[in-house]
């Protein structure tokens, strides 16, 4: 399969009292085109800081290592070429999509930036804009497209924000944290649509979460990171069926199920990390018994 996001050796430090505090330590990750890869861990792990370096979105972060996109490399790439890949080289979503839109400015117009700023109509982007929002399943796009953000509910937003993130058809779409202010049904759904539009235009997916729940049904490989630092990947099927790393056993084991014995404790992350202090062979009953199925 051909790498459409190869980082190696990614290193990210941010300003410090007294020197550069690191929190993400030699990461390396690859995201193939046409491929969906989940980025796991705790909250703190590093997995947006990781993601948000590939478009440099944090002015105060000094990034390491390589990171390439489509061939391009973007660590010590001119502000210039960053600046082009953002949009139509990669596209991201963020987790909130109150906060990840302009509540004074109309949708409509929030969706077509991406294509005015590379020269293209007023006329045909919206006109684009207004098929893409009826694609991702807005009622009355047309009628809907000179709302403002609080007109729609959290769903329909969340549609809004991807069709911002792919209207200029990136081949790499970041999904940060989609669906984590969203309820389970409206979940669901916005991740089928994730789904159906990166089948369609044959896109990567780089999907942050914590969910592993989500990871099952979505993904087709996991990097599993903890503490700035990558501990396992995998296909998901792989992962899900025989986890190597105490690490992620512990993240797996976590997880209720609906036919557990509510008097029984829930197995932590912690009485996985601290029984085994290295990588082992023992079998991976815990997550088979505790985690969830695909």
């Amino acid at each position: 399969m051909t790498a459409l996001l190869e980082i190696s050796g990614l290193r990210v430090s941010y300003p410090g009292v007294d020197e550069p505090v690191e929190v993400v330590h030699g990461v390396d990750l690859v995201v193939p085109q046409g491929r969906k890869v989940a980025l796991v861990g705790e909250s703190g792990s590093g997995k947006s800081v990781t993601a948000r370096s590939v478009l440099q979105l944090d002015p105060d972060a000094t990034i390491a290592g390589s990171i390439r996109l489509g061939g391009q490399e973007l660590v010590g790439a001119a502000p210039k070429i960053v600046r082009g890949i953002r949009g139509s080289g990669a596209g991201l979503v963020f987790q909130d999509p109150l906060t990840s839109l302009n509540p004074v400015m109309r949708i409509g117009w929030q969706i077509m930036q991406p294509l005015v700023i590379r020269g293209v109509s007023k006329k045909e982007a919206r006109e684009r804009g207004i098929a893409l929002l009826d694609r991702l399943g807005v009622v009355n796009a047309a009628a809907r497209f000179d709302d403002y953000p609080h007109q729609f509910s959290g769903g329909m937003r969340q549609r809004v924000v991807i069709a911002i993130a792919i209207i200029a058809e990136p081949a790499l779409l970041i999904a940060d944290e989609p669906t984590t202010a969203l309820d389970v049904q409206v979940q669901a759904q916005v991740l089928e649509l994730l789904h159906e539009v990166a089948d369609e235009r044959g896109m990567g997916v780089l999907l942050i979460t914590h969910d592993l729940a989500i990871v099952a049904g979505f993904a087709d490989d996991v990097v599993v990171m903890r503490h700035g630092e990558v501990v396992e990947s995998a296909p998901v099927d792989e992962l899900f069926a025989a986890p190597k790393h105490p690490y992620t056993r512990g993240l797996l084991g976590a997880i209720p199920r609906l036919d557990s014995d509510p008097s029984v404790r829930l197995t932590s992350v912690a009485d996985y990390v601290d029984t085994f202090e290295t990588v082992d062979d023992e079998p991976a009953a815990p997550a088979a018994e505790n985690g969830a199925a695909r």
